[in-house]
């Protein structure tokens, strides 16, 4: 199995240095939103927010498994296709999670739920557990790639925490 080194599974989303964000902020205010030149990937597009244009790329965690099997985007990696996009394997999750947090509603989407639940297994694969509370916002590739396969009308987008 694929171990992460230790000083990636530790980092927290951080795109840009000190000296980019502080330029993307102060002087270009929403510019990754303007287009997805911030991608360096290939495959993102822009999000409905500025936190949420990220590239699979500027997430170290990722960029280092990326590099090890020398893809240009982590939606290319087989992992990512087999347990993120293969219905089966959603299916599987999805009792799961309905055994943990009580039935779906029949009026529920289905899609909606595929998608959480892929969201929910990139997020395992790549960081492991995360914890209550402790929420990383998706590379724009993978949401976008999910999103291609389980459409909606309609996405909620990232969300902090509530505070405990």
């Amino acid at each position: 199995m694929f171990e992460l080194p230790a000083e990636c599974v530790n980092q927290e989303n951080s795109p840009q240095s000190s000296e980019e964000s502080e330029s993307d902020t102060e002087d270009n205010p929403g510019h990754r939103r303007n287009g997805t030149i911030w991608c360096e990937c290939g495959s993102c597009e822009v999000m409905p927010t500025e936190a949420e244009c990220i590239c699979c790329s500027e997430i170290p965690v990722i960029g280092h498994i990326r590099d090890s099997f020398g893809i240009e985007c982590i939606t290319q990696h087989q992992t990512f296709i087999d347990n993120c996009l293969n219905i089966r394997v959603l299916e599987v999750s999805l009792y799961d999670y309905i055994q943990s947090d009580g039935p779906i509603d029949d009026n529920e989407p289905i899609n909606e739920v595929y998608r959480y639940v892929a969201y929910r297994r990139f997020v395992l694969w790549v960081w492991q557990r995360l914890g209550k509370g402790n929420r990383k916002i998706l590379p724009a590739c993978v949401v976008s790639k999910i999103r291609d396969i389980f459409p909606s009308e309609q996405y909620t987008g990232f969300k902090y925490p509530r505070p405990i």
